[in-house]
């Protein structure tokens, strides 16, 4: 199972999502480190609109987001760029 694979099937169970989109950004960074080529999914983006954001600070939804794709991060998830929102917010996405 791919890395964005993995990340769609954690942030499914963990909110039910009424909109998720998984985006691999990681060859957009190649040569931004010497080891960073751009091929491994190290860069995510992540759009999600879920009920459980619903309430909830920019920052609350991301540190939920975060807490839920910790094993990934450990696993060498270099960077992710969190989208979140809850149903009827307007986004841009």
């Amino acid at each position: 199972m791919s890395v964005r694979e993995r990340i769609e099937a954690k942030l499914s169970e963990a909110f039910s999502p009424e909109r998720l989109a998984v985006i691999d950004e990681s060859a957009s960074h190649a040569g931004h480190q010497p080891d960073v080529t751009g091929t491994g999914e190290t860069h995510m983006r992540v759009r999600i609109v879920a009920d459980g954001f619903s309430g909830l600070s920019r920052l609350a939804r991301h540190r939920a987001v975060n807490a839920v794709l910790q094993g990934e991060l450990d696993a060498g998830l270099h960077a992710l760029a969190i989208e979140a929102a809850a149903p009827g917010e307007a986004t841009r996405w």
